[in-house]
């Protein structure tokens, strides 16, 4: 197998949404490898505006603001920009690199960001997350977010607010191109960025579908993933780095090991 092309004559399915899997499906593709797109999440708007847009015409009275994710940057910040500036003293947080990259990309250079641990255990282990007490604290998330975050920055003696900025839907999608590759052999691996999106696959998938997903090697980029995927009865998960780049460099590991 030429190292510069790890993924050769491999199959890899990318659940990412469709508008965020176009950076992976490259990686792959650059790799040798096949990426067979089959979105698992949409991302939409939140279903009402309104109280996204009357916290935004307060952001003065906040001390942080933390994105949660690269969706909540790109929906928040557009709404933003529509209305006005940042505050020039609102810090600027993000729990994982892609969250950290979107914010650099829309021109926000100044954010504080885990370097090891990218969630929310990471952000909260910084030094500037321990005594909270007085401060004012907004997180840019979806509709129904992990509360850990809130409740120890709570905890910790913030006063807080949720800014709900969108929604997460399971697609109508057609399984059957998918299964018939699975069928085929044609299928060798899968990668799955959040607990969500691994249970969209698996009710997705049906019966059948399930049983090839349990026996095929499933790629997440953390730990509380994988436990799901374990509880779920996969056989084969492997945890990689953070972001594509650590999931191609877990894929590429994975296919050098690989027998034939």
């Amino acid at each position: 197998m030429p190292v510069n092309l790890p993924l050769k004559g491999i199959g890899v399915v990318v659940t990412r949404p469709a508008h965020q899997a176009q950076h992976l499906a490259q990686l792959i593709t650059s790799a040798g490898g096949e990426a067979i797109m089959f979105p698992v999440l949409e991302i939409l708007d939140a279903a009402d505006l309104r109280p996204l847009n009357t916290l935004i015409a307060r952001l003065d009275d906040f001390d942080v603001a933390i994105f949660i994710s690269p969706n909540a940057v790109s929906k928040a910040l557009n709404l933003i920009r529509a209305q006005r500036q940042l505050p020039p003293q609102l810090a600027i947080a993000a729990i994982g690199k892609g969250s950290k990259k979107e914010l650099e990309h829309c021109g926000v250079t100044e954010v504080v960001a885990p370097e090891k641990q990218f969630d929310s255990e990471g952000l909260l282990a910084l030094p500037q997350f321990q005594d909270m007490h007085g401060k004012r604290v907004v997180i840019f998330r979806g509709e129904g977010g992990r509360e850990m975050l809130g409740n120890t920055l709570i905890s910790r003696g913030a006063t807080l607010e949720y800014a709900e900025c969108y929604r997460r839907s399971k697609p109508s999608i057609d399984t059957a191109p998918l299964l018939h590759r699975w069928a085929r052999g044609e299928i060798h691996g899968v990668t799955v960025t959040s607990g969500e999106s691994l249970h969209n696959l698996f009710d997705l998938l049906g019966k059948l579908g399930q049983q090839w997903l349990k026996k095929t090697p499933l790629f997440v980029p953390h730990e509380r993933i994988a436990q799901i995927a374990r509880d779920m009865g996969l056989a084969q998960v492997i945890v990689t780095s953070p972001g594509d780049e650590g999931l191609i460099t877990g894929l590429s590991e994975w296919a050098r090991r690989r027998k034939p």
